[in-house]
């Protein structure tokens, strides 16, 4: 636990220096870019257009899902997924990408991992932002049920930094990690709600709970579309989660504080 205290007191004590690298890390992003960070939400919109397509009008003729057009009902799951898959792969090879940077400063190495999934986390308000304004346009309107999103919106980031204080310090001393999380949130995006939507109550549904995705995905879509207290309705669930959550979070912090004094060793 020593370790889980020193990383959590390492970003407390440097939080306005992790702001400020953030927006400095948004900026050089998309700095020689004509459209700059327009490009945050450009890509996103081409990527939801091509799966409407394939998904909404290939496979589901554009049928609505539990009342609910498929193209919005597709756009809330989806929402915080580009920000879980482009922070934790971007967060994976931070520190051995960083590392020279910040190696004769008085800089701690977890704060790394946070300031690159901070500057796609505002990419990812903005657009969470976007996509509750277009949900009006169908009815759908801001309701009191939003504020479970002050809620699912950080416990979108903490899940993502617990998964990549552990790849990032992996990806330091084992250079195949940064393969092996493209594969595996591959895999996670396919198993999860955020396309398709498994048969209520069968194997398949049962098996894809497992996955974190599934909970987020349903978080977003409760608090938006459906209208309903999820982590109260569904409590196991978020239970089951949390700890998920801690757990990433112990085992990365362990490994990060024991092995961090030599990653100048295997970069």
């Amino acid at each position: 636990m020593k370790a889980v205290y020193t990383v959590i007191k390492e970003h407390v004590k440097n939080f306005y220096l992790i702001q400020r690298l953030a927006q400095f890390q948004l900026k050089i992003s998309n700095h020689d870019n004509y459209l700059g960070v327009a490009w945050e939400l450009i890509n996103p919109i081409l990527q939801i257009s091509v799966y409407w397509f394939a998904f909404g009008f290939g496979i589901r003729s554009n049928e609505p899902v539990d009342g609910v057009p498929f193209i919005f009902w597709l756009l809330v799951g989806i929402s915080m997924w580009f920000f879980i898959n482009q922070g934790i792969l971007e967060g994976t090879k931070s520190i051995a990408s960083h590392y020279h940077q910040v190696a004769k400063m008085n800089f701690p190495l977890s704060a790394i991992p946070a300031y690159i999934l901070t500057s796609r986390f505002y990419g990812h308000i903005v657009l969470l932002i976007v996509v509750v304004l277009l949900c009006t346009t169908v009815g759908v309107y801001p309701s009191i049920y939003n504020v479970q999103l002050l809620i699912f919106v950080p416990f979108v980031y903490l899940y993502a930094y617990s998964i990549t204080i552990l790849t990032s310090s992996l990806g330091v001393m084992i250079r195949d990690t940064q393969m092996a999380m493209q594969a595996l949130l591959r895999m996670q995006f396919y198993l999860s709600p955020i396309l398709w939507q498994p048969k209520p109550g069968s194997i398949v549904e049962e098996i894809m709970k497992f996955n974190p995705i599934y909970f987020l995905a349903e978080c977003y879509r409760a608090a938006i579309l459906y209208k309903e207290w999820y982590i109260i309705e569904h409590w196991e669930l978020a239970v089951y989660n949390l700890a998920v959550v801690a757990l990433f979070f112990t085992i990365g912090a362990v490994i990060h504080v024991r092995f961090r004094y030599r990653f100048a060793d295997f970069i």
